[in-house]
């Protein structure tokens, strides 16, 4: 395993959810975090933790907040691309504007936030990702056709990243969850919250992945809460 202490982590959607989660777990486990956030947060005061404002829709955001990271902390070790949404984007809809929401948020903001970091992640020779998918990216099962094509492109654009990152020790993780006790969940109703998974779960599953050596990496990290066909 990766030793922890002194390798700086990247963390969008910091705020609330598995973002948010995510940073807490890291700061415990002795990393030090930068969390991307959009508005008012609830983050503890810590000196190992640097809070900066991030939209997931400017790319100018994501190169502004990485050259802030690397001023304040000197490296950056780690993506944790955990900014999302997730608007219905139906087939048939006429109007298209909660899918084009969905690809550049889902899709194109992860993009853009690895590529401003790549410079620093290919000059730890440790980098490592984990871009938030969800199992929506490994089968459809409901009609946001918008959502769960956002997330199969969050997988495609995860084995992009290990691609190109491999030679320079960067690995990549799509995190692939179910339904996770969050506000983003909040409307499903056919499936218990209290048999949903929680955020600090799956934030110990991205603290491994994170910390695990490049040659025992892995590609994608499906987590359910319920019995899934595909699993």
């Amino acid at each position: 395993m990766l030793d922890p202490d002194g390798r700086v982590a990247m963390v969008s959607g910091a705020a609330r959810g598995i973002g948010r989660a995510v940073v807490l777990r890291l700061l415990d486990r002795g990393f030090a975090v930068s969390a991307g956030v959009r508005d008012l947060h609830d983050l503890p005061d810590s000196n190992q933790l640097f809070v900066h404002r991030y939209d997931a829709e400017s790319p100018a955001s994501a190169e502004a907040w990485a050259v802030a990271t690397a001023e304040r902390f000197g490296r950056i070790d780690a993506v944790v691309a955990a900014a999302g949404i997730n608007p219905v984007a139906r087939l048939l809809d006429a109007d298209d504007t909660a899918l084009d929401a969905l690809w550049t948020v889902n899709v194109k903001g992860p993009k853009h936030l690895v590529r401003a970091a790549w410079p620093h992640l290919v000059a730890s020779g440790n980098g490592r990702v984990a871009i938030l998918s969800s199992l929506s990216g490994k089968r459809v099962a409901n009609e946001n056709m918008g959502y769960a094509a956002s997330k199969f492109a969050a997988v495609a654009l995860t084995h992009a990243i290990r691609r190109e990152g491999w030679d320079h020790g960067i690995r990549a993780t799509a995190i692939c969850p179910g339904f996770v006790d969050t506000d983003m969940t909040a409307h499903v109703t056919r499936h218990p919250r209290a048999q949903m998974s929680r955020p600090e779960d799956v934030a110990a599953l991205i603290e491994t992945v994170l910390s695990l050596p490049a040659h025992a990496v892995v590609a994608e990290l499906l987590i359910n809460c319920r019995l899934e066909p595909t699993l």
